[in-house]
């Protein structure tokens, strides 16, 4: 007996390990049960399908079972080391005595009873919606972590986590994927939403609201407008599904037939009702689709009981390395539709052989009514979409306990605990003080939650041109926190070259009472401010300052730079319609420089020009997202059109203002998309104006002579190359997300993106503001000239999604392409990380 004990670890040890995929769609299926048939020897499959475990048997067979498939057992001989691949085949289901089988074999539409069927649930989809009621309300509770995936013991021991072993106390077990996990992030929502046809109207109540975790650093609101367009409500009986900031074809759209391969399978129970299970897979499995399974009633309604449905292994898609969706649905007395839960499950890397993060969000609905109540009626006499008081975020934990729709664990609500306790170690604390500042480009100060003062941004500390040389600068702004209503901003810059001090002062007072920043949406307040600095013409960066650091580096010379002196008094109102108007008197002095000197046709030196101007703008974005930052909104969803209008008027003698004139400008902008062929954004604008006036006040297109690739700018265009006093242009971006690339085995491997791209401008500069034709006027500064009857234009053709975040264009200038000292054609190169 002593001797077999001692022989015992001296028996070979074996792996067994294969992958397991479905046979008709040839995706890996997850957490699938694999043993070895009477042992206890086995595991799961992991997201990829994939499956490993060791084995002291030299024979043996292997079980594989998943929900909805046949069963699939074999004879294998792990000693011989052969990678299992095992495919499981559906089961089959017998509709209108036609029976649909997986084979290996060529997919028709034609006479294919499952795309009849899936024809009709199409032409019934609205049958029974309720937003064919009049009214509907449910209450709402929702849930969202994020936390560090397969938080294993191994994991823990790595240097990176070594000093922390508190850790391993708040380690938690998905119910879904069954690893271990770290939460790093918690919000919870209790809500009602509330619906009206006519007039169309959609509101939600928050009742309560909570967060915790590493996303503090950021913008609470611009979390919560990031979050919406990431993992948002799903509903497949539209033709397009937002999620992650992209569209995705539903297996209900009318699209669908021609996206999707349908089958027909078995029958099973679901919530108790007979069900027929709709398997349906894209035709290209890099396409922005889904694979999955509807679960139809078989009682002639089409009603779909349950949905469980995730993203093709091939897709091309950015950080997102496994998600799946399920929802489930009932039905009120008279048959309308009412989504009980859903769940969406992530898992996201930002680069491969990577663990990520782990994501999930559960959403219960209860308490469906059809009736409107007081509170219904309050809810939608209210201007905003989301109405929040601000109690909302301030209940206690009991009040958690007694109203949430189901039980969590204590682990799930622990996040706030956790990062307590991470921030008492000096390492973790200035590791997220430094993120914080390279997120938001502010420091801070005097401390890190709920500062009085923001110092910044730090990527203008210094910077240069070739009028000031050197530059450096410091500001920042004040926050709620210090006063809910009244904000300052300002900054201080110097020029080594030109000896010279230049900054800014801005005092704001809100009528609304603010939560962080001044620029929270909507705004209404009052601004006084006054700002001196430079005057970079034909220069205009929409979401960076003109004097990032990043944009130093210039194709061509930049020396077409004055001095702008600016007093303005701006009175600005948004609404949660989305309209907005701002209404700025401004007292404005434009003044020469040794680069830009204001000449006339006698070569006299004027050293500057004064004007007074009153400027109305009108905007209109319905429906509009945006991330917001301390000082800038940067849009995370452009599907709503924008329309702006904007009116300026200039008297002369008034506040000593040396010219009149009027002018006018109008713009829009959309996303517009093409469901599986991607999207284009198109933006068109158009201006004039209308009076006689020196070149600082005509319209000067916008040039960028960096070598990034920046919206609404001309990248072969010179800085004030062209003169106009009316103009229209248009920029027209189409992404095609692969749909070429994605059938090339090369370029599908990597992942590229096509982009096409095409700005032009068409301008004119009538004969009162001609130099040559007309007397009074400044001299144009050299290089500077007037259009024909030709359009300015230039077309890119660009790859983006190079190594995920990489977008590189080659653009040409399609005309004047004769003229002196021009670029004809050039590489252009942004950051550009998307999913």
């Amino acid at each position: 007996m002593f001797i077999q004990l001692l022989a015992l670890p001296l028996r070979a040890q074996y792996v067994v390990q294969g992958v397991v995929t479905d046979s008709l769609t040839q995706e890996p299926i997850p957490y699938t049960s694999v043993y070895l048939k009477g042992t206890s020897e086995g595991g799961m499959t992991d997201n990829n399908g994939r499956f490993s475990f060791k084995t002291y048997r030299s024979e043996g067979r292997i079980v594989v079972s998943s929900v909805g498939y046949n069963e699939y057992e074999q004879l294998i001989h792990p000693a011989r080391g052969v990678y299992q691949k095992v495919e499981l085949s559906p089961a089959t289901y017998a509709l209108n005595e036609v029976v649909i089988k997986p084979k290996r074999e060529r997919y028709k539409k034609k006479d294919n009873p499952a795309v009849a069927f899936v024809r009709n649930m199409i032409e019934h989809r609205d049958d029974f919606s309720p937003d064919e009621r009049d009214f509907w309300q449910r209450d709402r509770y929702e849930k969202m972590t994020f936390a560090i995936n397969n938080f294993d013991s191994v994991k823990q021991q790595k240097w990176l986590y070594r000093k922390f072993k508190f850790l391993t106390d708040y380690v938690d077990t998905s119910a879904v994927t069954g690893k271990p996990l770290l939460a790093i992030s918690n919000r919870e929502l209790l809500a009602t939403d509330y619906y009206r046809k006519s007039p169309h109207s959609e509101k939600q109540w928050v009742k309560a609201r909570r967060q915790a975790g590493v996303d503090e650093m950021l913008s609470q609101q611009g979390m919560e407008q990031a979050i919406s367009v990431t993992m948002t409500d799903v509903d497949i009986y539209q033709n397009n599904i937002t999620l992650f900031t992209n569209k995705f074809v539903s297996p209900l759209s009318s699209l669908g037939p021609s996206f999707y391969k349908y089958y027909l399978m078995d029958t099973l129970t679901v919530a108790g009702k007979p069900c027929v299970d709709l398997t349906f897979v894209p035709f290209n499995s890099e396409s922005f689709g889904f694979t999955g399974h509807l679960y139809v009633m078989l009682d002639s309604t089409y009603f779909v009981r349950k949905v469980v449905m995730n993203f093709p292994q091939k897709i091309n898609l950015n950080f997102v390395d496994y998600m799946k969706i399920e929802q489930t649905f009932d039905r009120a007395e008279d048959g309308t539709r009412q989504l009980v839960n859903e769940a969406i499950t992530t898992e996201f890397k930002l680069v491969d052989n990577s663990d990520g993060i782990y994501a999930k969000r559960d959403v219960y609905y209860r308490n469906y009514q059809y009736v409107p109540g007081d509170t219904a009626l309050l809810a939608f006499r209210k201007p905003e979409k989301v109405i929040e008081g601000a109690e909302a975020s301030l209940y206690p934990d009991e009040y958690w306990e007694a109203n949430r729709h189901v039980e969590v664990s204590e682990k799930e609500t622990s996040v706030d605990k956790m990062m307590a306790q991470l921030r008492t170690y000096p390492v973790y604390y200035w590791t997220e003080k430094v993120l914080k500042v390279l997120f938001t480009g502010y420091i801070p100060l005097p401390k890190d939650k709920q500062p009085l003062f923001y110092y910044g941004m730090m990527n203008t500390t210094i910077s240069g041109n070739t009028l000031e040389g050197v530059r450096v600068r410091a500001g920042g702004m004040t926050t709620a926190w210090l006063n809910p209503h009244l904000f300052g901003r300002g900054y201080v810059a110097y020029g080594f070259r030109d000896e010279r001090f230049k900054g800014l002062a801005e005092l704001e007072y809100s009528f609304n009472k603010k939560k962080e920043y001044a620029n929270e949406f909507p705004i209404h307040s009052l601004k006084a401010s006054y700002k001196s600095d430079v005057n970079q013409y034909g220069q205009h960066y929409l979401y960076t300052s003109q004097d990032n650091v990043f944009l130093a580096l210039k194709r061509q010379k930049d020396d077409r730079i004055g001095y702008q002196q600016k007093a303005e008094l701006t009175y600005t109102s948004e609404f949660h319609s989305g309209f907005s108007f701002q209404l700025t008197t401004r007292l404005r002095k434009d003044e020469s420089s040794h680069l830009i000197p204001f000449t006339d046709a006698n070569g006299t030196y004027i050293p500057d020009i004064k004007t007074s101007e009153v400027e109305l703008k009108l905007r209109y974005a319905p429906n509009e997202k945006f991330f917001q930052t301390q000082w800038n909104r940067f849009p995370v969803s452009l599907d709503a059109p924008v329309f702006t209008l904007t009116h300026t008027a200039a008297a002369k003698g008034v506040l000593g203002g040396d010219y009149s004139y009027q002018y006018t400008e109008f713009g829009f902008q959309k996303r517009f998309w093409f469901s599986a062929f991607g999207y284009t954004d198109v933006i068109l604008k158009a201006g004039k104006v209308w009076d006689k006036v020196p070149f600082p006040l005509l319209i000067i297109p916008n040039a960028n002579l960096s070598y990034t690739i920046q919206p609404e700018s001309f990248s072969m265009m010179n800085a004030m190359e062209f003169m106009n006093d009316e103009y229209a242009s248009w920029d027209v971006t189409y992404y095609l997300n692969g749909f070429v690339f994605n059938r090339i085995p090369l370029f599908k491997k990597l992942k590229w993106r096509e982009v096409l791209s095409c700005r032009g401008l068409y301008g004119n500069l009538s004969d009162k503001n001609n130099p040559a034709l007309s007397d009074g006027l400044f001299t144009f500064p050299a290089g500077s000239t007037t259009m024909g009857h030709t359009p300015y234009v230039e077309a890119g053709v660009g790859i983006e999604n190079i190594l995920k975040v990489l977008r590189v264009d080659y653009v040409w200038r399609l005309t004047y392409r004769n003229s002196p000292n021009i670029d004809k054609s050039g590489l252009r190169i942004s950051l550009h990380m998307t999913f």
